[in-house]
């Protein structure tokens, strides 16, 4: 909890500074650093904004794909940079609020090397299975993961990542004992789903989408307050009879150095709010399945500090630790 505090806090901290300065006007091209690689689908929304901050700002915005380690590739090159905002990083909840609770030895520091900027997107995870499971519905699912005998398998595409701890929370829920078969890529996640090498797996629509269209993997309910705008036939955990108040979200978020004033950080979310709010951005990323999340930086801290406080108690239970 006392890591928790001290990241809430500094976040916070950073975030009261004044706000009533100069505006921010790029003198050299900016950078940002993705910890995606190039053609996911963070990446590509990465570069949608990036190319409206062009245009908004009359220089280069060039995004820098840095993946590997965990998202400390990208971060490490970005967080020692000089902080007046020609240097941000794409980043998601993994980075921000898993690694710090599961890492013993993290080369960064959410809380002393960045400070947030703005939400790019949140998506949804939905519960998939494979076309021939015999799980048809998710009361089907909770059957089956009711029987001690026959633990359900679900897959993930990392450990300790936000697939693995969103799936042990609904574990958790449901009462069940599953086993946790992780998987390098999602390519190999969601293969393994469609052929029943796994029972299950939680899936976005822009990792599981391909499949879920060629009728290869069967969408049971999405983990969310309220049904998907890119799904909207697909019933919430809660309206089919599974638990309620459990929602399993991924999200992306751009970041600056800390000691980025407040008057670019303010400068900065404002253009890309302003991105995200261009009609044909807000049509890709409904084919991403993405819901787009203006507002302010303190929107990044608070999913932050929500996240952490989740994954830290999903922790006490699934116990993952990496050196």
């Amino acid at each position: 909890m006392k890591l928790i505090q001290h990241l809430i806090a500094c976040s916070a901290m950073a975030l009261t500074a004044s706000t009533a300065l100069a505006q921010f006007t790029p003198t050299a091209p900016v950078k940002m650093w993705s910890v995606f690689p190039t053609g996911s689908g963070p990446d590509v929304v990465a570069r949608l904004v990036a190319d409206k901050l062009q245009g908004r700002w009359g220089q280069s915005v060039i995004v820098e794909a840095k993946p590997g380690g965990a998202g400390a590739v990208a971060i490490n090159a970005m967080k020692n940079a000089p902080p007046t905002g020609h240097d941000l990083v794409v980043v998601d909840v993994g980075n921000m609020s898993i690694n710090p609770l599961i890492f013993k030895k993290l080369s960064y520091d959410p809380a002393k090397d960045l400070v947030p900027v703005a939400v790019l997107y949140k998506a949804a995870f939905f519960v998939v299975v494979g076309m021939d499971s015999p799980n048809k519905s998710l009361k089907d699912f909770m059957a089956a993961a009711s029987k001690k005998d026959a633990p359900l398998r679900y897959g993930s595409n990392a450990v300790g990542g936000p697939i693995h701890l969103g799936s042990a929370r609904l574990e958790t829920a449901l009462g069940a004992e599953m086993l946790h078969v992780p998987y390098k890529e999602t390519s190999q996640l969601y293969a393994a789903v469609s052929t029943g090498e796994v029972d299950w797996a939680y899936g976005s629509i822009a990792t599981a989408g391909a499949l879920i269209r060629g009728n290869k993997l069967r969408v049971l309910a999405v983990s969310d307050a309220k049904r998907s705008p890119a799904m909207p036939d697909v019933p919430t955990l809660a309206e089919s009879g599974g638990p309620k108040d459990l929602d399993a979200l991924t999200w992306v978020a751009l970041m600056a150095p800390r000691g980025t004033p407040a008057s670019v950080i303010a400068e900065i979310n404002k253009g890309v709010n302003d991105a995200l709010s261009q009609p044909d951005v807000k049509e890709k990323m409904a084919n991403f399945g993405f819901t787009i999340s203006t507002g302010s930086p303190q929107q990044v801290s608070d999913l932050m500090s929500v996240d952490l406080a989740r994954y830290a108690e999903v922790l006490k239970k699934v116990k993952v630790s990496v050196d």
